[in-house]
């Protein structure tokens, strides 16, 4: 038995620390979750392009491709990316300081040595700025450090999502990692249909965010870029009337007009005396504000298990 301390289960990472790393982060998730969507059939709410927090970091779980399956992993405990197939030995592309486009080659080029090549629209979504993956050569620092601890935090917000997930019966996501706006989230929904979404994200064609929000819901989650260290996040679509009004624990919780969410600093839930009750009531307040105001069915909604 190792008597090794365990982590911080709630890591601290500021911002403004590790913004090289996270926008080439970002870059790289796009690159490896197009591949998902290129070889994966639609599933509602484009469900069947997300990641997910694995053992040592994300990983797109199994792609299908002509019979035989293929997975990318990005390990942030040595650093690479895995690129796994029964047929071949594993690829293995380090993570390191570069650029975009070097790679978006190496990918690629790993695909092919395991005959899974496949094209994807080589242009990132949901950024001010979309330049192509080819056309990105800037050289960005890469921190292993901080790579590493931003895992940390999903692994903390995996955990405390899927408690949260599993207190209700209705129809609700995976929890899973959205490369596109790179943030975790589960989502759950009314059963009922939605108004036309107006779309406007940047550099994403409005029929993905009609497709996305095609059904009444409540969403929640993590979101790294925001705040002093990241923050949670909460909303509902469409916004009842006296959403944004609502009595929201903890106090340093607040609704942000300009995005229509309820924010919750990462630092906030780090810092308390009980971070998962902390977060938890978070995220259970956010939606019963919104379900109780739209008239959701109240049987979806599960007792929480009397320890939390």
């Amino acid at each position: 038995m190792s008597d090794s301390p365990k982590p911080d289960p709630y890591p601290s990472l500021r911002v403004d620390d590790w913004e090289s790393t996270r926008e080439l982060m970002h870059m790289w998730t796009q690159v490896v979750g197009k591949i998902r969507m290129a070889r994966e059939p639609m599933v509602n709410h484009w469900w069947q392009v997300t990641s997910y927090v694995s053992a040592r970091g994300l990983t797109t779980g199994v792609i299908h491709d002509r019979g035989s399956v293929f997975e990318l992993e990005f390990d942030l405990v040595d650093h690479e990316l895995l690129i796994r197939s029964p047929e071949h030995p594993t690829q293995s592309i380090e993570l390191r300081t570069g650029s975009v486009a070097g790679f978006y080659k190496d990918v690629m080029a790993a695909l092919e040595r395991l005959d899974h090549a496949v094209e994807v629209w080589p242009v990132p979504v949901e950024v001010a700025v979309a330049t192509p993956f080819l056309e990105d050569t800037t050289e960005r620092e890469y921190s292993p450090e901080h790579a590493h601890l931003f895992w940390r935090q999903l692994v903390a917000a995996d955990r405390i999502l899927k408690q949260f997930r599993s207190e209700f019966a209705g129809k609700v996501s995976p929890v899973h990692f959205f490369w596109g706006s790179f943030d975790m989230a589960v989502t759950r929904f009314s059963g009922r249909g939605a108004p036309t979404h107006p779309g406007g994200a940047p550099n994403c064609a409005d029929w993905v965010m009609v497709e996305g929000y095609s059904h009444e819901l409540t969403s929640c989650g993590f979101w790294p870029g925001g705040g002093e260290e990241g923050a949670f996040y909460a909303y509902a679509y469409p916004e009842p009337d006296g959403y944004r009004e609502a009595t929201i624990r903890p106090d340093q919780a607040y609704y942000f007009a300009d995005a229509g969410q309820y924010l919750l600093p990462y630092e906030a839930v780090r810092t308390a005396d009980n971070p998962d009750a902390t977060l938890l009531a978070f995220l259970r307040d956010t939606h019963r504000a919104a379900a109780e105001r739209a008239g959701w069915d109240p049987s979806l909604d599960y007792e929480p298990t009397p320890q939390d």
